[in-house]
């Protein structure tokens, strides 16, 4: 893998490890809560298992893109595409929920779009 795609594969693991500790960790800070549109401490309370288990998923891909690019090589490479292109999945699949959630989308999706871009190109 290009070390160019490198960059932007690390940019997304990073992204969701904040991503993670956003709704895994202090989802129940109000100024986190309202950033996912979420409009009460009740509904954040309701909707707290399904952040937290939705965090450890973001988690979870970050964690296979750092280890892809620690292992390097074919395989490893193959673990970053797979990461990244699950990533660039979900994003899609969030932006089929209306124009509210395209900002979103495009956040979590450009950066490992781009690094699968590069990937092919480079």
């Amino acid at each position: 893998m290009h070390p160019t795609a490198q960059i932007f594969a690390a940019l997304t693991a990073a992204l969701h490890v904040v991503i993670f500790v956003m709704e895994s960790v202090v989802w129940s800070k109000p100024a986190v809560w309202s950033r996912f549109g979420v409009a009460s401490q009740h509904d954040a309370d309701v909707v707290k298992p399904m952040a937290f288990n939705q965090g450890f998923y973001n988690l979870f891909l970050a964690v296979g893109i750092v280890v892809g690019l620690v292992v390097g090589g074919s395989a490893g490479d193959a673990i970053v595409y797979f990461a990244c292109a699950s990533i660039v999945g979900a994003a899609l699949v969030l932006a089929t929920g209306g124009a509210k959630y395209f900002r979103a989308a495009f956040v979590q999706g450009v950066t490992p779009l781009i690094a699968l871009v590069l990937a092919a190109v480079l």
